[in-house]
């Protein structure tokens, strides 16, 4: 993460406020033991350019990192790393919330839950994720 900070930071003549949101694996009370992502190459990451663009002229952003991992992950691990910055913390803030929001839902991500008593579950859309999207229109 350290890294991502510094590419974000990197042209500071100009930057006023840096947002980063870090998501990852959370354990619940079912016992998770692990989540795997798939994904659709080439389309997932035309997608998150995509995304990244339109923050970028939305919110003047002066940077963004957008990184989501796929495959396994155990609980704990990291999944998705957004950084943006700007002249002005309001627009480093609105354009990472917009990016994580918008992610949930118009990303081609497949999500699988397997938990320690063997069960493997697909996560299904949320709702909540939905309106959440959709508040940016």
């Amino acid at each position: 993460m350290g890294a991502e900070m510094d590419r974000l930071s990197a042209d500071s003549w100009g930057i006023g406020g840096i947002s980063v949101f870090m998501g990852q694996v959370r354990d619940g009370p079912d016992g998770l033991e692990s989540l795997t992502l798939e994904h659709y190459p080439g389309m997932t990451e035309k997608v998150l350019t995509e995304l990244a663009a339109e923050a970028v002229k939305r919110f003047r952003l002066i940077g963004c990192t957008l990184i989501h991992r796929v495959g396994t992950l155990v609980v704990g691990a990291p999944i998705v790393f957004v950084g943006t910055s700007s002249a002005h913390r309001a627009e480093a803030l609105a354009g990472t919330n917009f990016l994580i929001d918008r992610l949930k839902t118009g990303a081609p991500f497949w999500k699988c839950e397997r938990y320690q008593d063997g069960r493997q579950v697909w996560v299904d859309a949320r709702e909540a994720d939905d309106k959440a999207a959709a508040s940016w229109d």
